[in-house]
């Protein structure tokens, strides 16, 4: 497998409304959901791609709000680091380049983590938001949550020879979801490579990056801590990431964030229960940040 090879996309995956210039002359896809309104940028998780939004985008979009759903960079349809640089430095610097671009005060909605980039980038004063959701991360996580989510994203590195076998591998990692009755879904989450392989639909390199949560605790925390925006914690609850006792720390260093836990959604809160998460989402937005 040569280094930048990505394979091609498989019949049905639906090309990005757009492309923005992010950092590094590195672009990143983006979908954008309404014509108008307060802007939302959402950010998925690691290994996730813009799609993981895309139910909840059209919500907002209903709703009155201008959402704008992005693939990070080196995942789904946006460019590879050619660096190889995927740390959360270069992902604040990202979504700094693309709030500029659209030249409006964000609200800011990201999980896992989106969700870090977007502390990061309102704690330390890089990105004037309007409001700021976490889903389902805070700075306090389970490691063994993680480790969970790093294992999943690790396995076949050859690929898969079959759909099948993705489709097997999602259901291992999501016992409580029913397995969808067809595969077509999955033309979003892989690419078909020149060896005939089904892989991820991410750069290899973003495994690589280097993570110690021992470090990110005390950034994420501090960030926390200068947190002036209206916020709103969502927590999924079954999820083995973002504990209680995390959720309620982070609570402790905003006292003015609001909470909502989503029964009978894990990690992924969004593609669980969207219809709880959106609704606890534009609940919070009518007080803070009303559509016109």
């Amino acid at each position: 497998m040569a280094k930048g090879e990505r394979g091609a996309r498989l019949e049905g995956a639906p090309e990005p409304h757009k492309m923005i210039p992010a950092t590094g002359g590195v672009h990143v896809a983006a979908d954008i959901y309404g014509d108008s309104g307060p802007l939302v940028i959402l950010q998925h998780g690691g290994g996730q791609t813009r799609h993981a939004w895309k139910s909840a985008g059209q919500m907002l979009a209903d709703a009155g709000y201008q959402a704008v759903s992005l693939d990070a960079r080196g995942h789904g349809d946006s460019e590879w680091a050619p660096n190889g640089d995927y740390s959360n430095d270069v992902l604040v610097d990202d979504l700094v380049a693309v709030t500029e671009h659209f030249g409006q005060k964000p609200i800011l909605v990201g999980a896992s983590m989106g969700g870090g980039t977007s502390l990061t980038a309102v704690g330390e004063g890089r990105v004037d938001a309007t409001a700021l959701v976490l889903v389902d991360t805070a700075p306090r996580i389970e490691i063994s949550g993680v480790r969970k989510i790093r294992d999943f994203m690790g396995q076949a590195p050859d690929g898969f020879l079959s759909l099948d076998e993705v489709a097997e591998a999602i259901a291992n990692y999501q016992p409580h979801r029913k397995r969808p009755r067809t595969l077509d879904g999955l033309a979003k989450n892989v690419r078909l490579w020149p060896d005939g392989r089904y892989r991820w639909h991410w750069d290899p390199e973003f495994m690589q990056r280097k993570r110690s949560i021992a470090d990110r605790i005390p950034r994420q925390e501090e960030a926390a801590r200068n947190v002036r925006c209206p916020s709103l914690l969502v927590r999924g609850g079954l999820s083995d990431v973002l504990s209680e006792e995390g959720a309620n720390a982070y609570l402790d260093l905003v006292p003015h964030s609001e909470y909502a836990n989503v029964g009978g959604a894990a990690h992924m809160v969004a593609g669980d229960r969207n219809d709880i998460f959106v609704t606890a989402v534009l609940t919070f937005l009518s007080n803070v940040a009303p559509a016109k």
